[in-house]
Parts: structure tokens; sequence; C-alpha cells
């Protein structure tokens, strides 16, 4: 007997909330999403709360627990998990940092977190630099891996891990001032972003960027730090296999981690130019031999981080026009399937950032008769469906049990 086939069709933070100029409606509301509309139609919809309390609304923490995998239990940082999707192997007692390429802005006041991603600066560009980096700062204790774009990775050999650190995308637009390390190690860390400036300033790379017109890399910023992670395989917790379509390092590493194939697709960027068509095609195929699929897109997320609502409606009507229709399409023709349609969190474009908001889910074909149906995939499910549920874990059980446990 062949077993059910499981698809995660996951808008990285696309729920936002009401904006008074237009109308209190969301980009949820705004954008024409007929795929999403039909799974909440014809399937079943309800909310869940993805971020545990005591935890910040990260993506770390809330695609775990999409996935079936308690924060609270597995949970050791978010570089870590990007460090196993760059193949880098942490030593027992080694922490791991993001170290994002940003950059700020002089004021007369401090220093502005001008761009969280350095004008989402090309892989080219932003490996360069870290290999700079790593020629000036690295040393026995310290070392610099290059990334994906901003998104890159430093690497404390026998570090401290217990410093308070601010992702900077929550602190776009804002004086840095508030914002820097605190507490265990923060005197290294703040001293390496600092020099870093001095650095980065005077570097060639740099200076061409500004002449052609892009934000220059003129800082580092440390975050999101944590040790190795131990968590069992997806096969082991669940008896199925599974491949993960994502263009984020963060992704793979939850599936490198959870024991999952790791699809890469060509032009998967993580930004509005994504490969949208791409990630479909790769998750028809992967399903054919694995039993569960996760398909992340990163561009929603982005476009609230900057602020950006007409990049969100674009990033969401891509979302459901070139990957949610061509899956559903797809899947109906190998036989039975389950697909959920949802997002880990909220980034609102007014705040830009994350929020703890519970989110909109439509699951098709709907699960059991009797259940809540909605003609719109938008945040008014969280209001009106009575199919609510506190975690993403208790959420992840309904999903593949096909039952409240």
């Amino acid at each position: 007997m062949r077993k059910k086939k499981y698809v995660v069709l996951l808008g990285d933070g696309m729920p936002d909330r009401p904006i008074l100029e237009r109308d209190g409606k969301t980009p949820l509301m705004l954008a024409r999403t007929p795929n999403l509309d039909r799974m909440a139609a014809e399937g079943c919809c309800g909310s869940v709360n993805t971020t545990p309390v005591g935890y910040e609304p990260g993506s770390d923490v809330t695609n775990m627990g999409i996935l079936g995998y308690d924060p609270c239990v597995y949970y050791t940082g978010r570089a870590p998990l990007e460090a196993a999707a760059m193949g880098i192997e942490l030593g027992t007692n080694d922490i791991a940092f993001r170290c994002n390429l940003v950059t700020l802005e002089g004021v007369t006041d401090g220093v502005l977190m001008e761009d969280f991603s350095a004008g989402h600066i090309e892989t080219k560009d932003s490996s360069e630099i870290i290999k700079a980096l790593q020629s000036e700062f690295g040393n026995e204790k310290i070392s610099f891996y290059p990334g994906v774009s901003y998104r890159n990775l430093m690497v404390w050999k026998n570090g401290k891990g217990g410093a308070k650190l601010k992702p900077p995308h929550d602190i776009s637009g804002k004086n840095i001032r508030e914002h820097m390390p605190s507490g265990e190690g923060a005197e290294l860390l703040t001293q390496l972003m600092n020099d870093s400036q001095m650095f980065l300033k005077n570097l060639d790379i740099n200076k061409n960027r500004k002449v052609r017109g892009k934000s220059p890399a003129n800082s580092i910023w440390l975050w999101g730090q944590g040790g190795m992670p131990c968590m069992p395989t997806l096969k082991e917790m669940r008896n199925l296999t599974g491949a993960m379509i994502t263009a984020v390092d963060l992704m793979k590493g939850i599936g490198i981690n959870s024991g999952m194939q790791i699809v890469n697709v060509n032009g998967a960027t993580g930004w509005i130019d994504t490969n949208y068509e791409g990630k479909a095609e790769a998750c028809l195929k992967a399903i054919q031999e694995v039993d569960l699929v996760y398909l992340h897109v990163e561009s929603p997320d982005e476009a609230g981080h900057m602020g950006n609502l007409d990049y969100k409606i674009k990033a969401i009507e891509d979302f459901d026009e070139k990957v949610v229709g061509p899956v559903l399409f797809g899947l109906e023709a190998i036989g039975e399937f389950r697909a959920i349609a949802l997002s880990d969190h909220s980034t609102p474009v007014e705040i830009k950032t994350h929020t703890t908001d519970p989110v909109p889910f439509a699951i098709y074909p709907a699960i059991g008769e009797g259940v809540n149906t909605s003609n719109r995939f938008d945040e008014r499910i969280v209001e009106t469906s009575v199919l609510q549920f506190d975690s993403a874990v208790s959420m992840n059980n309904y999903f593949i049990e096909g039952k409240i446990s």
C-alpha cells in the first residue's frame, strides 16, 4: 500500500497587521491568491501559535515546530543550523554566530541600521568580503565563513554563547546604540563589530559598490549564536522520509539535522527574484521519491523587513501563482496526498520585524467533515476558526496524523 504524501508550502512572514492607508487591509487581503483561497475554501483552515512562550518569533524556532520538532527540546540557536547547511563542523564547545553584512549610517545622535542586508549584497561580493575579514581577523579562536548574500557565519572556538544579541532585521532604521551586545562574551563581540567597520570602510570592494550605486557592506553584525544541536531524524521520529527545498541556509540546516534531502534549485535567491517555478517543479519531482516535502519561500518575509508593501504583495501573489497553484495541480495527479499552506510567523511592513501573532493555515484536502472553511486565505481565519492550536508541534500532529491529539 502506497504511503500518503505530505507537502508543506511555507510562505515566510506572509501575515501582517491592518494597514490604515489601505482601509485596514493586510497584504494577504490585498493580494490576489486564488490557489490559497481554494485550499481554505475546499480544504480546512485554522490558526496556530508558532512561537513557544519565552522564545523570539524567529524562523529557526517556528519552522522547527512546524516540522514537528519541539524547540523547547531541540533548539540551540540559529547559527549552528546554518553551519550544518554550510558543511561547517562544530566542536562540542564551539559557538556559531550569524554574521550579517550590513549597512550602517552615521547620524547626529548615533548610528542607524540602514540596511540589514547591505542592499541584498550579491554572493560574489559578500564572499570576497568575508574572505578579507578572515584574513584580517581570523585566528585560532575566530573563523569567518562565507554563505549566501548577507547571510554568513562566524565561529568562536571554545567560545561563550551567553551574550544578548539583537537580530539586525529587528532594528531596521533604528539607532544601534541600545542594541549592541551585552552579557557573557559581549566585549569580544563588540570589538569585532567595531573593528570590522574601520576595516570595511577602506576595502576596495566597498568603494566600488558605492561607485556602482550599491549599498556598502560597512559592518558585520553578530547574532543568533548557539552550539551544536542534537535532533532525531524525521525517519526516526515519524517514519517519514523528507526533502527540503529552500534558498536559505537556516532552513537547509533544519533539513540536514532532521535527515532530509536538500534540494538545491538554480536561481533560488530568497528574494522576490527567486525561481518560484523551479521550486514547484523540484517539489513535484521530490515527492515521487520521499514522503514529505517542505517547500520554503523567503521573499514575503524579506519584503516585510524592508517595510515595502508593494514588494510583499507581489511576493505573496507570486507564491500563490507560481508555487501553490502548480504544486496542487501536480499533486492531484500522483495519488493520495495532504498539503498545508501557512507561514512561520508574521512580518508586518509597518514595524519591519517578526511578531508572535497567530498565523492562519489551510490544509487540502480537508481532514474529516464539518471543518472550518473560508473563502479567503488571510488573517481573518485567525479570528473566525474554531480549529486553533497553541503550538506548531500540535498542529504538525494534526497535519500528519489527521486527528487532534
